[in-house]
């Protein structure tokens, strides 16, 4: 069962998106540690993703005018293939509209295959740049 809570402990968290991104990390040649990353979602709004109470991702938001910008979503990589990005990513469009935005954005690496997550899910690419794709999607 998929349960959501506050993140409490946002070093292991950090290290979920350590894990999950440093392959892309190496690949663009960025400088990013697990501690950097802390840093970096202190301010953000963050959940843990729960697999039968046990944590085995995040999701990471951040409110604007704009709407509701998802700055992280992680699955480790034990759960990836599962449907539980998907899910996940419905609660980040629960979170927004309980927000009362209407939109969510995000930015994900060309190469990433979570890129067609978000495009089944009905995302569209707004821009690009060499390594992301920005994407959004209106919500009710």
């Amino acid at each position: 069962m998929i349960s959501y809570q506050p993140t409490t402990d946002l070093s292991a968290s950090a290290n979920i998106t350590y894990k999950n991104m440093r392959s892309y990390y190496e690949h663009y040649a960025v400088g990013w540690e697990c501690s950097k990353i802390e840093e970096q979602i202190h301010n953000l709004v963050n959940f843990d993703i729960l697999f039968n109470g046990e944590v085995i991702g995040a999701i990471r938001l951040a409110f604007d005018n704009d709407g509701c910008y998802v700055r992280d979503l992680q699955v480790s990589h034990n759960y990836q293939n599962k449907g539980i990005g998907a899910e996940a990513l419905n609660e980040c469009e629960r979170l927004a509209l309980e927000f009362g935005v209407n939109r969510l954005r995000l930015r994900v690496f060309k190469m990433s295959p979570a890129y067609h997550i978000y495009e089944r899910a009905g995302f569209a690419v707004d821009s690009d740049d060499d390594r992301f794709y920005c994407m959004s999607r209106k919500i009710a």
